[in-house]
């Protein structure tokens, strides 16, 4: 899987190279910046995986952080923010420099557990992003754009509001195999509520266009449904392919608005064989 994105990030470089002057500004700007950051982030390796919490004010996202760190690492509050930077929890050693390529300046090592299978986990705990702080959602956005998996975690409240659907799932849909979504908080259900939540969700998903994204229902409080995501979040780790995934994604989204732009025709200067580069060298 490396070799093939090594292959497609080297095409989408001479692609950029080769659209300079002759494609839109804006979409060669994003093309270099693609392979500018995939680069940094290969150059640190894939033996850490990161996961990001992400989520809207309330939905429990550092008590679950403390839940699948086993211990009180983030303060919790219902109602107000309470995380105003990113915080890492990490599972074994060696992510000092992802963390600082990822200014995550709050961190705690967590000795791993050889059965639970994370040993190599960097697990984020982010400010909200519906917070009134123009900063802490300028730093989800940040992350969001660096994290290897985005673990969405919503509440019973708040799982269809327009800022998590509008802003993030529909434009992020290229990316479902870099995200997951967590419904935390079900210990405010009924059972067969939980089971409409659950379905409720998975509709709105397939309007997102987000197709096979993992979604497990938990409650943070009580520890129900935690044992899912940990071996959810273990497959990732062991497997050593979310970094790989996730930056395959952004190359996607990278190739199009350049493809795009050359077959129709907006493009008068690129030669036939420019456009076997552009179009055919940097697609999967």
């Amino acid at each position: 899987m490396k070799g093939d994105l090594d292959r497609r990030l080297e095409a989408l470089a001479e692609a950029a190279g080769l659209a300079e002057g002759r494609l839109p500004d804006e979409a060669v700007e994003r093309a270099h910046a693609v392979v500018e950051r995939a680069g940094e982030r290969l150059g640190l390796g894939i033996e850490s995986t990161v996961v990001a919490l992400a989520g809207p004010t309330g939905a429990g996202k550092s008590r679950l952080f403390n839940a699948l760190a086993g211990d009180e690492l983030a303060a919790v509050g219902r109602r107000r923010p309470t995380t105003s930077t990113g915080k890492a929890a990490v599972w074994g050693d060696g992510a000092g420099p992802l963390l600082d390529w990822l200014e995550i300046p709050r961190r705690h090592r967590i000795a791993p557990d050889e059965p639970d299978g994370l040993d190599g986990l960097v697990l984020l705990d982010l400010p909200d992003f519906d917070s009134v702080e123009t900063a802490h959602r300028l730093e989800v956005d940040r992350v969001v754009g660096l994290a290897d998996l985005v673990a969405w975690v919503v509440d019973p409240q708040k799982y269809a509001d327009a800022a998590l659907h509008d802003r993030y799932l529909r434009p992020l849909a290229s990316h479902a195999e870099a995200m997951a979504v967590v419904l935390n908080q079900a210990d405010l259900l009924s059972p067969a509520d939980v089971d409409a939540w659950r379905a409720d969700a998975e509709r709105l998903l397939a309007e997102d266009g987000v197709k096979g994204v993992p979604l497990v229902v938990v409650s943070a409080e009580t520890g129900a449904g935690l044992e899912e995501l940990r071996r959810l979040l273990a497959e990732r780790v062991r497997a050593r392919e979310a970094a790989l995934a996730r930056l395959a994604a952004d190359v996607d989204d990278a190739v199009e608005p350049l493809a795009a732009a050359c077959t129709e025709g907006r493009a008068p200067g690129v030669q036939r064989d420019d456009r076997a580069i552009l179009v055919l060298r940097v697609s999967p």
